[in-house]
């Protein structure tokens, strides 16, 4: 593959302007420039934004998977982008090599699908649900994962046009695992590279008022859309059993099982089942999908 051309996407919903800012002013400073970058107002309107860069702005909150399928469609329509640079608008590229690192990556792989950052808050602690890989507290262990992480990761666009994009209906809440797992089963690989760093800062997932109950419902919608039938039931059952083990609060638990019954009557989307492949692959990373 020829060195490919970076479109970097950023979602933001207006209310990080110091941190927006701090973000791109990083951007422009790696030693290999973006080819484009486009910054999305998930329904709200855009602050001034420096020269190069584009703005769109959304009437409505689309959600991270919609307003991310914003972005890449506009990248896509300018016909110069070749691979796809996610970054949390709260996020800090302190090393002004990332995107030099990341297209050498891409240029010596061409079934490179997916490269998943490291993220670390201003302390340099990775938090344990941002290592992906199961059994594995070290975030600097490289290699092949089973999922990413959504704050900072690259795309293959032609990868994205082969499985499509972002699972638009998911909103927010395990994107990036639907979009991963299509990717191993169409023969992809999804890569952990803790040498590309994106700074971030310390955050529970449960901050969100709607966690439990969005993260129930989409656990329900991977594997009614994505798992060989038999596979099913185990996988949610771990999930459930985790669940009870893992909640310490009665209104936690309440709507995490209402999330589940969302799942269960919606139907979240086509099912594809996964190639068994692709189900012995994913065991020989160490993470089966049935947890």
């Amino acid at each position: 593959m020829s060195r490919p051309r970076l479109g970097i996407a950023v979602l933001t919903m207006g209310n990080r302007p110091v941190e927006l800012k701090a973000l791109l002013e990083s951007v422009a400073w790696q030693t290999l420039s973006a080819t484009r970058i486009v910054v999305v107002g998930n329904g709200s309107p855009l602050p001034e934004l420096p020269a190069g860069v584009d703005g769109v702005e959304l009437e409505e909150n689309l959600g991270v998977s919609g307003g991310r399928n914003v972005a890449v469609e506009h990248l896509r329509a300018c016909g110069d982008v070749d691979v796809v640079v996610d970054l949390d608008d709260d996020g800090l590229l302190v090393d002004t090599g990332v995107f030099a690192k990341l297209a050498s990556m891409y240029e010596a792989d061409e079934q490179l699908g997916i490269v998943s950052f490291r993220i670390a808050d201003e302390r340099g602690r990775t938090q344990r649900r941002h290592v992906p890989r199961l059994r594995s507290k070290d975030p600097m262990r490289a290699g092949e994962v089973t999922t990413f992480l959504g704050g900072g990761h690259g795309l293959s666009m032609r990868m994205l046009e082969r499985i499509g994009s972002w699972p638009e209906n998911f909103f927010f809440a395990h994107e990036e695992t639907d979009l991963a797992w299509r990717a191993l089963d169409d023969g992809w690989r999804v890569v952990y590279e803790p040498s590309l760093l994106l700074q971030h800062p310390w955050t529970s997932p449960a901050r969100h008022a709607v966690y439990y109950r969005m993260t129930a419902r989409k656990r329900v919608w991977l594997a009614k859309r994505h798992l060989p039938a038999p596979l099913v039931p185990a996988y949610l059952g771990v999930w459930a059993l985790l669940r009870v083990v893992r909640t310490r609060s009665w209104d936690g638990w309440r709507a995490w099982a209402g999330g589940f019954a969302e799942g269960v009557r919606e139907p979240g989307g086509p099912r594809r089942p996964m190639r068994w492949a692709t189900v012995a692959r994913m065991t020989r990373l160490g993470r089966p999908p049935v947890i």
